[in-house]
């Protein structure tokens, strides 16, 4: 399983974008779908439409089945909280706890992420989350 964070998605639907070769590529080799959770696709829409692009395309990838949606925030906010709290000196985005809480939820997967910051973050507190990044 792939779980899938803003960035990508971003660079993926932005040619100007310094990964978007990279990204692509990548795309051609993961199946669908990759899953995701809300904030990140809202975190995904506002950079797309800030760079000039259109946002509703990451709700089509959603739509089209590229994108799964597969978290409930609500019924995670306590180990969530519990995330955001332990890395409140990065300071971690609500997206960033969701993302390293579906690396918990589902042990066999990596997260597709362009920010470094992910590497500083440990599932269970202790265990490294395999990323699949371009470092």
């Amino acid at each position: 399983m792939v779980i899938i964070d803003a960035g990508p998605l971003v660079a993926y639907l932005s040619r100007s974008d310094s990964w978007h070769e990279w990204v692509r590529e990548q795309f051609k080799l993961l199946p669908p779908p990759l899953v995701t959770c809300e904030p990140a696709l809202t975190e995904a829409c506002f950079l797309v439409q800030r760079d000039g692009g259109d946002p509703a395309i990451v709700l089509q990838k959603l739509r089209d089945g590229v994108l799964q949606i597969a978290f409930d925030v609500a019924d995670e906010s306590p180990a969530l909280e519990t995330l955001m709290r332990r890395y409140s000196d990065v300071p971690m985005s609500l997206a960033d706890a969701c993302l390293v809480r579906l690396s918990e939820i589902h042990k066999d997967c990596r997260v597709f992420t362009l920010d470094r910051h992910f590497s500083r973050y440990r599932r269970f507190g202790r265990q490294v989350i395999p990323l699949l990044d371009p470092w």
